[in-house]
């Protein structure tokens, strides 16, 4: 067999739209070509799926291999798709069957020995295979995070060896479903805390419970913060929905919180320097913002008068539609952002 395709998916925002792998081995000269719109990691992916393969005593093919990432025209972009690489490579080849290709998604970055390392946008990805009704192996960091969508079956992988032991029907791959979110933890920034400062409290009391934006103004050291801090302890816990639409935006950022947290609003505090794309969302690879980190929760600017206009003036549009639509030349994507501001400055 000289042609493998195997499923995995690209991260586009909270989109995770389905990208095949498609791999041919055939004569020629012995070269390794990544096609299909790839940027610099995946095409740098050649070395390191290398460099595993020999590690896990596998041979890898002489002659010209070809991988298409397809559609062609979707860019693609870090080391998610080293597993899939891997494996297309490894049954082209004839070395390692693929059992149903097309029942199973495959997800990781490999490293230099074989093992797997935890990528971003699990959880959305799951979420999408589920509607396709596909399973998962991803790597072990990353089985808890993908188990959180509701009907998805995840395996976690240590390494590349276990993947291919348990496609050929041993141990290595425990296919299992996630149960159901815990209770949201305790909170650790009480407005118990706060002495005095009635008026403050009020003001927190009437905010929290009708959704309001607030200004707080006093000098330095009056509590302005602390008051803000313990504002979401006064909101009530996500629910399942809120909680997995939260989970997948910080999913994509790198800072996803513990299970046990999922169901707390989301607190956030941007310094006065951070530029707009940290705020509102965007660059390079079209990352949420700060307000989208912020949704269902608090985002809460110190030192207001400090931040730059235009940082500020971005801030209308997302409060009014609860939502903000970021364009790049190369990318377009669409991020929830209904949160609630709350804002301090001295007089």
């Amino acid at each position: 067999m000289s042609l493998a395709t195997v499923l995995t998916r690209a991260q586009f925002g909270l989109d995770a739209p389905l990208v095949r792998v498609e791999v041919h081995c055939g004569a020629g000269l012995p070269q390794l070509s990544v096609v299909g719109l790839a940027e610099v990691a995946v095409r740098e992916s050649r070395d390191r799926v290398r460099a595993a393969l020999a590690h896990c005593g596998y041979e890898f093919p002489a002659g010209r291999i070809t991988v298409n990432l397809a559609p062609a025209d979707l860019p693609k972009a870090g080391g998610r798709f080293d597993l899939a690489i891997a494996l297309g490579i490894l049954a082209a080849s004839g070395q390692q069957p693929l059992g149903t290709p097309d029942a199973i998604e495959f997800y990781g970055e490999l490293s230099l020995s074989g093992e797997l390392r935890p990528v971003r946008g699990a959880l959305a990805a799951a979420v999408h295979a589920v509607r396709d009704g596909r399973k998962l192996v991803v790597p072990l960091q990353n089985a808890d995070e993908a188990r959180v969508a509701r009907g998805a079956s995840v395996a976690g992988a240590l390494n590349l060896t276990a993947v291919c032991n348990g496609l050929k029907g041993g141990a290595g791959l425990d296919f299992a479903c996630g149960g159901a979110l815990p209770d949201c933890a305790q909170v650790t920034a009480d407005l118990a805390d706060v002495r005095g400062q009635a008026a403050a409290r009020r003001a927190l009391e009437v905010a929290a419970a009708g959704g309001h934006s607030l200004l707080m103004i006093g000098p330095p050291g009056s509590g302005k913060s602390m008051l803000a801090q313990r504002l979401p302890g006064l909101l009530p816990a996500l629910d399942d929905h809120e909680a997995l639409e939260c989970a997948m935006l910080h999913s994509l950022g790198r800072d996803l919180p513990p299970v046990a947290e999922w169901r707390r609003r989301p607190f956030r505090a941007p310094h006065h320097g951070a530029s707009a794309a940290a705020v509102i969302g965007g660059g390079g690879r079209l990352n949420p913002g700060e307000i989208s980190l912020a949704h269902h929760g608090v985002l809460f600017l110190d030192e207001l008068p400090e931040f730059h206009r235009d940082v500020l003036e971005a801030l209308r549009e997302p409060l009014e539609t609860g939502s903000v639509s970021v364009a790049r030349a190369a990318w377009r994507g669409h991020f929830p952002a209904r949160f609630q501001l709350v804002a301090a400055m001295n007089p």
